[in-house]
């Protein structure tokens, strides 16, 4: 397959221009970076730009670890490279002096290129092995590429980990060669150095997304279809614990936080992660919790088995968990469930049956008892040929802990295939709300038209699909005699 795209995008104001080619007998393609207007001459002279600026102003350790000093300094180092900037282009226009400025800054303070490849929106990770291989990227359209960028050396990479440890207080050296850590930015940063990595040290930097996945997205997709998405949405309606399942980069966060787009806007909501990922719309009553880690003296950790606990003592409706690992874990989450708080979390695992092993099993083994606190279970998965991730079954557990499939992707057709009827939510439902399967389905099909009109007209943020779902639950009629009549949202207001 031949790809030959190119896009840009600024960094900072650092105008950057991407070209992504496959050609004929490549393995991987090429993301290839480049920037315009600096050409080797001027390079030679913004190094001895540099090289006047780092010479000039002090930085110490305590300065880039305390946040207010950190700032001041970094307006301090820009006022310095923009004064030099001006001596030596003085004849360049001001808008070239604020992209030189902009682009010397980055190299000084920063990580260089690989900050150009953070402002890059389409890129969800950034690994740098070691200094004799390219730089790759992750692309939310293409997968894996190598770069055209390269590190000087090891060192450089080492300093580059230093100085992303040094702002969030953590230190990487060969005494204790591994950090994973959240940057204030959400970003999360691993790395590693030689020869805990025998070919050199790493940095992965996996990147916060500036836009969530939402539930229009999905469907846009083709992630799930809308029954399957209907049926989600009812079973978070009315307060049923939902489990996410899948194997790695399955989708299964990004599934968490699209189940999240239809939490009602009148429920306290607590979450726990080890990094942050999720974000939920504005209108919610929500309090994000992240666990930290032990500092440089092993002390301070705060597990999530510490947030879960301190949870139930912050009167939450419903409890978001990251991910199940450990046993301890679990036990505090399915005694929520039973003590009446809804649970959506996720777990490693590949369709329904292996999700049931897996919490029965060590390392987790729940009794088989509590499973079924679960109503609803959620599998991801990434189709290894194509790369595209999509929902593979949606399945309730029973009372005998057994798995209920109710639907399944067909890979060769590429949608959902019923599979079987409901032996959990339908009861539940009719048994704690009243309704006759008839009043489900009507349900089910009025939110399918609700998420049919969300895709026809592209309301794909967290917060606009947060606000139809809020106003569907204490304005049903409206919301439908607009999506009805194909009115846009705005009307509301009318």
């Amino acid at each position: 397959m031949e790809i030959n795209e190119s896009y840009s995008f600024k960094s900072d104001n650092i105008p950057v221009y991407i070209k992504i080619q496959k050609k004929k007998g490549d393995f991987v393609p090429t993301y290839e970076v480049n920037v315009a207007n600096i050409t080797h001459t001027t390079e030679i002279i913004l190094e001895k730009i540099r090289d006047e600026v780092i010479n000039k102003v002090t930085i110490s350790i305590g300065d880039i670890i305390n946040e207010k000093k950190d700032e001041s300094l970094n307006n301090t180092i820009r006022e310095t490279i923009k004064e030099a900037i001006e001596k030596h282009f003085p004849d360049a226009p001001e808008k070239t002096r604020r992209f030189l400025t902009s682009y010397l800054v980055q190299k000084s303070l920063g990580l260089g290129s690989i900050d150009l490849l953070m402002s890059d929106d389409a890129l969800e990770e950034i690994a740098i092995n070691n200094s004799n291989e390219p730089v790759w990227v992750y692309h939310r359209k293409y997968g894996w590429l190598k770069t055209n960028i390269f590190l000087k050396d090891e060192a450089e990479i080492q300093h580059y980990a230093t100085i992303i440890g040094r702002k969030i207080g953590r230190q990487i050296n060969i005494l204790d060669p591994l950090m994973d850590a959240n940057m204030v930015t959400g970003d999360r940063i691993n790395a590693t150095l030689k020869p805990i990595t025998l070919k050199g040290n790493t940095i992965t930097l996996r990147k916060f997304a500036s836009k969530p996945w939402t539930i229009t997205d999905f469907l846009i997709e083709n992630t799930l279809d809308y029954k399957s998405a209907a049926i989600v949405w009812e079973a978070v309606q009315y307060e049923l614990s939902i489990l996410i399942a899948g194997g790695t980069a399955s989708g299964k966060t990004s599934m968490l936080n699209v189940v999240s787009n239809f939490f009602p806007p009148n429920q306290r909501i607590i979450s726990i992660e080890d990094t942050h990922e999720l974000q939920l719309p504005k209108y919610q009553h929500w309090i994000p919790m992240l666990t930290r880690t032990k500092n440089a003296e092993g002390k301070g950790s705060i597990t999530m088995l510490d947030l879960l606990v301190n949870s139930l003592r912050m009167r939450p409706d419903r409890i978001i968990v990251g991910e199940i690992r450990r046993k301890e874990e679990a036990e505090v989450l399915f005694e929520a469930i039973h003590t009446g708080h809804s649970v959506y979390a996720t777990v490693h695992a590949n369709d329904t049956e292996e999700t049931i092993t897996r919490l029965t099993n060590p390392p987790i083994s729940i009794s088989k008892t509590m499973v079924p606190a679960i109503s609803l279970v959620i599998v991801q998965y990434r189709n290894r040929r194509n790369g595209k991730r999509r929902t593979f079954q949606i399945s309730e557990i029973t009372k005998d802990c057994s798995p209920n499939i109710l639907l399944q992707h067909n890979i060769r057709k590429d949608e959902m295939d019923d599979v079987n009827k409901s032996k959990v939510i339908y009861p539940t439902l009719n048994l704690f709300a009243g309704f006759t399967e008839k009043d489900i389905e009507e349900e089910l099909k009025e939110k399918e038209k609700v998420l049919h009109w969300l895709v026809k007209n592209n309301i794909n943020t967290v917060d606009s699909v947060g606000r139809v779902v809020a106003e569907y639950y204490i304005n049903k009629e409206k919301i439908m005699e607009i999506v009805n009549k194909n009115k846009k949202f705005d009307s509301l207001e009318e």
